[in-house]
């Protein structure tokens, strides 16, 4: 996420060559992602979408931006 970031709700993913973007709220994927590496994402994103939702308000007002551990 960036502080400038426009709506709806998102977040971006890349690996390697591929980038993903991930609408928080209905997980809607924008761009392409190997299998392996996407199911990963989604795994994540489903863990922390109501962490995610907040960071973006916290984004978008104050500024400040809290980072979310990757998987383990």
């Amino acid at each position: 996420m960036n502080f400038n970031e426009h709506n709806p709700p998102h977040f971006h993913a890349k690996y390697d060559n591929f980038q993903i973007m991930v609408e928080i709220k209905s997980g809607i994927i924008e761009g392409k992602f190997p299998p392996r590496s996407l199911k990963l994402v989604l795994e994540w994103y489903e863990i922390h979408k109501v962490e995610l939702l907040n960071i973006w308000t916290s984004l978008q007002t104050t500024g400040k931006f809290e980072k979310i551990e990757p998987l383990e």
